[in-house]
């Protein structure tokens, strides 16, 4: 394709927006300016045909069209699950389980109380999965008339620290076809000096650029940032090394920033399936309750609140430049995805929800897992925001209620006080959403990838008693975070 036949826009369909003057905007002195990888003026992707490329190697496939067209309609069935697993579990089972009307409080009630801390939680995932999960199924924007959003520039940015030279190629052949959908696409990888890849659209931060006080990712962000000197029609599509976005997703995208005029960033739905999915079980199950967030909690924040309340995703991350150059990435936290949204809501901006899907993979050792999600909660907790504040706390609740639930069991056996029908009725709800968000998230994910019918169900079986498992390492990884937080950001291994 020659880029004579693409249409116009703000740049070169083949040569991002740069030049020597960008790199000198940098905190970079004149004799560093060498170190600046930046590719060549044409775009690596556009210059190997369409024709030559080894189908074999991209792996960006997917299901989105009809994992999104089901959860279009599934919060009605959502509904019935949690009022028919509730009550199933508190009248129907509670009969042999020792639920009783006849008294409110008992002796029992003071360990069974922390069962009930994770109801904020439980309350607001109810609401994200039972309400309608609006997609843009039903309309056709050119036959209504709406007029397009301008887009210059789309960079499909995947961010690596470069070491993992498998990951850094696994993700260019994903993506590089991506920039022949639209005159607006650009693929590029972004890496850390001495990281730099030929052959590719790689950009190396340069060891010697500097921020006040961000590190690592977001120090490589601020510096690429700086370096393509983004517009309000440019637009950053920000992944994670393992992140790969299927076709259909990129359309989307695209949908989203021409037409969801009034929201400057926003946000889709991650799947865990992508690579050594169900290797290994226990990781796999643990990740799914994200994916269950994902379709609940984060579908609220994105669909009727336009808040980011909730925080965000580093990876699956859409921005706009005015966004992007209004916050910068010259953020000092452990979360600076989180702490980025946070002050884009400080500066007015709105965010939506994105109707596509990128797949990434799960960790690979519980070392990596637990570091993982130590770094969320204490990387959240230490924000100076008061909303993430208050998640951490219950977050933390989270922990006193899986303490709560062992002691209850041997406590039951020596002392045997029925449980008020009130308190049963909380706790079971509790206990139906998140069991049923561990299974929605392993059925989505296996609805992705085309399993057999057979081998979906047989799974989704299997992660009823994965998720005492999943809650406990869960718990643990709380309670690392609390006991020996990290000093610094923590890369595991993927």
């Amino acid at each position: 394709m020659s880029s004579s036949a693409l249409p116009k826009t703000g740049a070169s369909p083949l040569a991002p927006k740069r030049s020597f003057q960008s790199l000198a905007s940098t905190n970079l002195a004149p004799t560093d300016l060498a170190h600046a990888h930046t590719p060549s003026t044409a775009s690596y992707a556009q210059l190997v045909p369409s024709s030559t490329a080894n189908p074999e190697l991209r792996t960006n496939s997917g299901n989105t069209r009809v994992v999104m067209a089901l959860l279009s309609e599934l919060w009605i069935f959502n509904l019935l699950v949690v009022f028919a697993g509730t009550w199933f579990k508190t009248f129907w089972l509670g009969q042999y389980l020792g639920v009783q009307d006849y008294e409110l409080w008992n002796p029992g009630c003071w360990w069974k109380i922390g069962l009930l801390f994770p109801l904020p939680y439980t309350i607001v995932c109810f609401f994200g999965i039972c309400l309608p999960f609006r997609t843009p199924k039903f309309l056709n924007y050119e036959a209504e008339g709406i007029k397009k959003r301008r887009l210059d520039n789309l960079y499909i940015l995947t961010v690596t620290k470069g070491d993992n030279r498998e990951a850094v190629y696994r993700a260019w052949e994903a993506h590089r076809h991506l920039e022949r959908m639209h005159p607006a696409i650009r693929v590029h990888v972004l890496t850390d000096e001495p990281y730099f890849f030929e052959g590719i659209n790689c950009y190396t931060c340069p060891k010697a650029f500097g921020t006040a006080h961000s590190k690592y990712k977001a120090r490589a962000l601020e510096w690429y940032r700086q370096t393509m000197r983004f517009t309000e029609h440019d637009w950053v599509l920000h992944l994670d090394e393992e992140s790969v976005i299927d076709d259909e997703s990129v359309r989307r995208v695209v949908e989203f920033i021409e037409y969801e005029k009034e929201f400057h960033f926003g946000q889709g739905v991650i799947f865990y399936n992508q690579y050594k999915y169900w290797n290994n079980w226990f990781f796999t199950v643990a990740d799914a309750l994200r994916v269950g967030d994902d379709v609940s909690r984060f579908a609220l924040q994105y669909t009727y609140f336009h808040r980011p309340v909730f925080g965000a995703h580093g990876s699956f991350l859409l921005t706009n430049g005015l966004v992007e150059n209004a916050v910068t990435w010259d953020l000092g936290s452990l979360t600076e995805d989180y702490q980025f949204a946070m002050k884009a809501w400080d500066h007015g901006f709105r965010c939506g929800k994105i109707c596509g899907i990128v797949r990434e993979q799960s960790p690979l050792d519980l070392v990596g897992f637990m570091k993982q999600r130590r770094r969320w909660y204490v990387g959240v907790r230490r924000l100076p925001n008061f909303l993430p504040k208050i998640w951490t706390f219950f977050w933390t609740l989270g922990l006193v209620s899986l303490v709560c639930f062992v002691l209850s069991v041997p406590l039951g056996f020596k002392f045997h006080y029925d449980t008020p029908r009130w308190m049963a009725v909380a706790a079971d709800f509790n206990f139906v959403i998140f069991l049923y968000m561990y299974m929605l998230g392993i059925f989505l994910q296996d609805l992705d990838k085309k399993v057999n019918p057979f081998l979906m169900v047989l799974r989704v079986l299997i992660t009823m008693p994965l998720t005492v498992i999943a809650s406990f390492l869960e718990g643990g990884s709380v309670a690392y975070g609390i006991l020996q937080p990290p000093s610094d950001f923590d890369v595991i291994k993927k």
